[in-house]
């Protein structure tokens, strides 16, 4: 997989992805990222890439010469292109799924005010990490890239992501344990130790539904069988 993110602070992702599975990923040619600062794409002679709001209003805008010269460079024919915004769609684990079996990525991170809507046109695909806004889109295009490259094969034991909170039925991770059995008092559940495989499956379903049903009941709306 090929990832390249479009920003105005490409220093912001040093370190993001110089540590633990994401750098193993770049290493082992799992997938290869790439930084592009628009502004040096732009054709202002003074090197603006945004300007003041048609209409009026506080804040400056990314305009569209910039971002649409950098991505039509860029782009492929298997390229999807991504833009990072509040009023985007929800990001969850069935995307990040879908986004990993890409072949080509290409991010925007959004900045300032926000960015002139002719710019969708360029966009397959507009995503919001949550209900809350940000200084800028570079902290969601760490999270997507995270959340996606630990999903190409080969980049973790395929089992690990296969369970994980999300995936099974929408429910939150079961309760897990190590070693000691007991640490200031607190045991680990007797079934863990049991060897009974059966039993524990069981546990940890239940355990998850618990979970999920406590901290996030919006998780099991609609579907009659987890209630």
């Amino acid at each position: 997989m090929k990832i390249d993110i479009l920003t105005l602070f490409p220093n912001m992702f040093n370190g993001a992805f110089e540590e633990s599975i994401i750098k193993r990923a770049i290493d082992s040619s799992k997938v290869e990222i790439k930084l592009h600062n628009f502004r040096e794409y732009t054709k202002d002679p003074h090197g603006k890439v945004d300007d003041t709001p048609y209409g009026g209003g506080p804040g400056m805008v990314l305009s569209c010469q910039p971002i649409f010269d950098c991505v039509e460079k860029l782009k492929g024919e298997k390229t999807k292109v991504i833009l990072l915004t509040p009023s985007g769609i929800k990001y969850q684990q069935k995307i990040a799924y879908d986004l990993s079996h890409e072949e080509h990525l290409i991010i925007i991170c959004g900045h300032y005010e926000g960015f002139d809507e002719r710019i969708c046109s360029i966009v397959d695909l507009e995503l919001s990490i949550g209900d809350y806004v940000l200084t800028g889109g570079e902290i969601p295009a760490m999270v997507l890239v995270d959340s996606i490259v630990r999903l190409i094969p080969g980049v973790i034991n395929e089992r690990s992501h296969l369970e994980d909170s999300f995936n099974s039925n929408y429910l939150l991770d079961y309760p897990n344990y190590t070693k000691p059995r007991v640490f200031k008092g607190m045991e680990v559940p007797d079934v863990l130790l049991s060897g009974d495989h059966e039993k524990i499956k069981e546990w940890r379903y239940n355990e998850s539904l618990k979970r999920t049903k406590e901290r996030r009941p919006d998780l099991l709306k609609g579907d009659d069988s987890l209630e």
